[in-house]
């Protein structure tokens, strides 16, 4: 669980390529309820735009953070409908 955000759900997608990421993000979203967070874990840089794109173009999810450190990528949304 991370100590920044109280984070419900971690999904490990390291090694999955665009659009494995979007995919799996999408599909763990819509197992969680209104209020929870998922902590997404990548090692594709291009998952930086592509999630930040996804949550912007979709209903109901909120990206509450990015962070970006060496060869990794984490990404923080929230679900909120």
């Amino acid at each position: 669980m991370s100590s920044e955000y109280d984070t419900t759900e971690t999904l490990d997608v390291k090694g999955q390529s665009c659009p494995i990421p979007i995919v799996k993000t999408k599909q763990a979203i819509d197992d969680l309820s209104a209020g929870e967070v998922l902590e997404v874990i990548s090692t594709d840089s291009g998952s930086m735009s592509d999630i930040q794109g996804w949550a912007d173009g979709t209903d109901g999810v909120e990206l509450l953070d990015q962070q970006e450190g060496d060869e990794l990528y984490t990404h923080f949304v929230k679900k909120t409908a």
